[in-house]
């Protein structure tokens, strides 16, 4: 049999060749655009700089041989000076919007730098029908009526009566409320060595678990001259809503939302101002006669 030889010739098809001249196109466009670019200034040829060696100095020029540290020096060495400490707070000139949202709120006076404190609890019911009555909101305001303490507080027995309809505390309230005992020592810390105003406040002592020096208290509901100013018998107990109404000419405990205890405490402390210099120079006569007696 004779021996046959083809030589066959592999030519690419017709999809490789375009990729092909369409790749090599864009190589080339690129190179002519960087060439170009360089020789107007825009780009440094970046190929010189990577072959030159290191100097005497042992700096970093280029050299892909270079320590780290070299490396490490050149750009450490290249940063801006800055006179800035790190200890020193960055100025902005972009106006506050922290500082303008904390004046909004309500300002709390530094414990400590007040004397006069008015005091108002709001209870809730535990035991069968809820015939026991538990501390279940708590507000201390000072003598100009800010705020100094407002908590919910979750009392130590199970609760069967929220009294929404007087103390308008719900059960989603108390869920992640203030302990009682932990509350507690926040409110009698504020309490200590103050004048305390309050309305029926043995109530709010009660609850409280707690005995405040007498001559330290001022009971609203137990001082003849408001009473005598709101045209009431003088040795009967009268509502703080009535009183408020009567002498203050406001509306307190409005709706079937409950009591609000800050409304009710800044009521009571407006209701002592009326009668403040009054009550205490009877207090101080009073106590100066004892002491004669005694």
């Amino acid at each position: 049999m004779s021996q046959i030889m083809i030589n066959a010739v592999c030519e690419p098809s017709k999809q490789e060749r375009a990729k092909k001249s369409k790749g090599n196109y864009k190589h080339e466009r690129f190179q002519r655009r960087r060439q170009f670019l360089q020789s107007k200034g825009f780009l440094k040829d970046k190929q010189n700089q990577w072959k030159k060696k290191k100097n005497k100095n042992n700096k970093y020029n280029g050299n892909y041989k270079a320590k780290p540290s070299a490396v490490f020096s050149q750009f450490t060495c290249n940063l801006p000076s800055t006179s800035i400490e790190l200890t020193q707070k960055p100025t902005s000139s972009l106006p506050s919007f922290a500082s303008s949202s904390q004046s909004d709120q309500t300002q709390r006076p530094v414990p400590g730098s007040y004397k006069y404190v008015a005091l108002d609890c709001e209870m809730v019911g535990s035991g069968p029908k809820g015939c026991q009555s538990e501390l279940g909101r708590c507000s201390v305001v000072s003598y100009d009526g800010d705020v100094i303490y407002d908590k919910f507080i979750k009392p130590c027995n199970p609760v069967t009566d929220f009294r929404t309809r007087w103390s308008g505390i719900k059960y989603k309230d108390l869920v992640n409320a203030t302990p009682f005992n932990v509350a507690r020592k926040e409110i009698l810390k504020i309490l200590a060595g103050k004048v305390v105003v309050g309305h029926a406040i043995r109530n709010d002592f009660k609850v409280l678990m707690y005995f405040h020096p007498r001559e330290q208290t001022r009971d609203t509901s137990e001082i003849p001259l408001l009473n005598k100013k709101g045209g009431f018998p003088e040795n009967q107990n009268i509502s703080l809503k009535k009183l408020t109404k009567t002498i203050l000419n406001k509306d307190i405990q409005k709706g079937k939302c409950g009591h609000s205890s800050v409304e009710d405490a800044r009521a009571t402390m407006e209701l002592y101002k009326v009668v403040e210099s009054d009550w205490e120079q009877t207090l101080a006569s009073q106590t100066v006669g004892q002491s004669n007696e005694n």
